[in-house]
């Protein structure tokens, strides 16, 4: 079990040098920004096979708030509620 102490207290060591180097303004760097490649667009693979289109939707505040209520997805909770709708119905 030693080496699992061993794990803690560097863990434990870790985080007190974080913490103090937050409190005096200074933060870790991972990587310089010469080593961050940034791409523009989607990373590639994102996108689906089933292309969705951005629009602009006014629903009742109850309605929205129901929906963000249940966390992320909410918006593709709404199609899939939209989509069974249609099963049943006739848009006009």
């Amino acid at each position: 079990m030693p080496k699992k102490r061993d794990e803690i207290s560097e863990l434990e060591a870790a985080l007190l040098r974080s913490a103090k180097q937050a409190v005096n303004g200074q933060y870790a760097r991972v990587h310089t920004p010469e080593e961050i490649v940034r791409r523009r667009g989607r990373p590639v693979g994102s996108t689906a096979a089933v292309r969705k289109a951005a629009t602009t939707i006014r629903l009742d505040e109850e309605v929205l708030a129901a929906f963000k209520a249940t966390g992320q997805g909410w918006q593709t909770r709404i199609n899939n509620a939209l989509k069974d709708w249609l099963k049943t119905h006739q848009p006009i």
